[in-house]
């Protein structure tokens, strides 16, 4: 039986935003750097990256946005950036995770915000890209039922804060990934491998989304509200069964844990049982709140195994013939155009493109420019795959790429680049690259066919 699809709120586009939206994405962890100052606190990812064996890099400086996020905003404004999809630092506003505000930290935003306005750039904020604040952590983090009550007061003080200024806003950045990554497989931070984590952690997070939903929908005047998956088809890596069963069991942990709880107000088959423990009547009418869009965050496919893990599920190796990117990952444009066609046609919603990048070694030349052809290659591809998609039907009104700058890439620190940005991490400075040239033009050209395309308004003396 197919599940009754939630109604999206009415208010899907804020008054006077028309068009489609092209912007580029980054997270507060990943860009901001400033890590100790200026009252922020440690979230699970400071924690994380000081344990043994993790990566050598840390994100103490990062990009240093936090002090040149002005030059980052011109660098956009030069771009024709329409739109800049940023995330707030829950632990640089709430140290504790909660209860006292941290002014310094508010203030930031505040200026980063103005700064965009002022440009002529959309401000698109996303209340979590997973930097739980560590003092949330220590009292059970995603595994405490409480931190609902939490995460809906931080998104009451930023929306009470922000609101005036910014209409779009983000619950959740991939929760399927923090979620699988931090308590399923002891990958990321908080470095958690246990399946009762993992399930609670999912339903809380589900938990979450509905009441910042609607403290969001009350605080902020036409408020537009979505949260951000990363779907990806999964694939069986072999003609196994087992490997086919696998990718059965990923496919619901990767693309359905979220967006259909969110969406039909009940969990997929596969994992309803597992979640059903931690329910309570009412949640599943709390998580599926009206929202306005669905935001998509996509790469490429998953090519799935069996594994002895706690899912069962583990990535495995893309056929020989298919093409891989500088870090190995498939590249396959025609998944991305049917991922946009079957989230058309299953959550009826507007769909905007969050991210989409790809990671290469780039180099600096001789002559000092950065020459990163596959990196457009890969952006042609994909942004034509999506065209397809919006000429099938698809509801797609925007695409952010993935990412500005070259950041902190969590567990892999600083060796994959993924910015159309090159920073120079030993001394920040920006250099735009080839891709960056490329997709300013890619902008001014699509803009300049949809003004062409505008039905001619009649004049008084026409």
């Amino acid at each position: 039986m197919v599940p009754e699809r939630i109604e999206p709120h009415p208010r899907a586009t804020p008054p006077g935003q028309t068009g489609f939206v092209w912007g580029a994405s980054t997270s507060a962890f990943q860009v901001e750097g400033a890590a100790h100052l200026d009252g922020r606190s440690d979230s699970i990812w400071d924690v994380y990256l000081r344990a043994p064996g993790r990566t050598k890099d840390t994100a103490e400086t990062a990009c240093d946005h936090y002090h040149r996020y002005a030059e980052d905003v011109a660098l956009m404004r030069e771009l024709g950036l329409g739109a800049y999809r940023f995330s707030i630092a829950w632990p640089r506003v709430l140290p504790q995770g909660r209860g006292a505000a941290n002014e310094a930290g508010l203030a930031f935003y505040d200026r980063l915000i103005d700064a965009l306005l002022a440009a002529g750039i959309e401000p698109w904020l996303c209340l979590y890209h997973w930097d739980l604040p560590q003092a949330l952590d220590d009292l059970g983090g995603w595994q405490n039922r409480d931190i609902a009550g939490w995460f809906a007061d931080y998104a009451g003080l930023v929306a009470r804060r922000y609101g005036d200024r910014v209409k779009r806003f983000a619950t959740f950045n991939e929760p399927c990934v923090f979620t699988l990554f931090g308590y399923g497989l002891g990958w990321h931070a908080p470095g958690v491998a246990d399946k009762a984590a993992l399930h609670k952690a999912i339903h809380h997070v589900n938990l979450s989304h509905g009441r910042a939903v609607d403290v969001l929908r009350s605080d902020v005047s036409d408020a537009s509200i979505g949260a951000i998956h990363n779907r990806q088809p999964c694939y069986p890596a072999t003609s196994n069964p087992a490997d086919a069963a696998a990718a059965l069991r990923l496919a619901a942990y990767w693309n359905d844990a979220f967006p259909f709880p969110q969406a039909f107000a009940c969990y997929p088959p596969d994992l309803a049982d597992a979640v059903a423990p931690y329910i309570v009547p009412g949640d599943m009418a709390q998580i599926a709140r009206p929202v306005d869009w669905f935001g998509l965050n996509h790469y490429s496919p998953h090519y799935v195994k069996a594994d002895t893990n706690l899912i069962g599920a583990g990535f495995g190796a893309a056929p020989d013939t298919v093409p891989r990117s500088a870090i190995g990952w498939p590249v396959v444009p025609d998944a991305f155009r049917d991922t946009l066609m079957d989230i058309h046609q299953r959550f009826q919603l507007p769909i905007y493109v969050l991210e989409n990048g790809t990671a290469a070694a780039d180099v600096i030349d001789p002559t000092g420019h950065i020459q990163d052809d596959g990196r457009i290659s890969y952006l042609r591809a994909y942004t034509a795959a999506m065209e397809q998609a919006i000429r099938a039907g698809a509801d797609v009104r925007g695409y952010f790429v993935w990412s500005l700058l070259d950041n902190f890439e969590w567990g892999a620190g600083y060796s994959q680049r993924f910015g159309i940005v090159y920073v120079d991490h030993a001394t920040q400075r920006r250099i735009p690259k080839a891709s960056a040239r490329w997709y300013a033009d890619t902008i001014a050209a699509r803009r300049a066919l949809a003004h062409a395309s505008e039905p001619r308004k009649l004049t008084e003396s026409g």
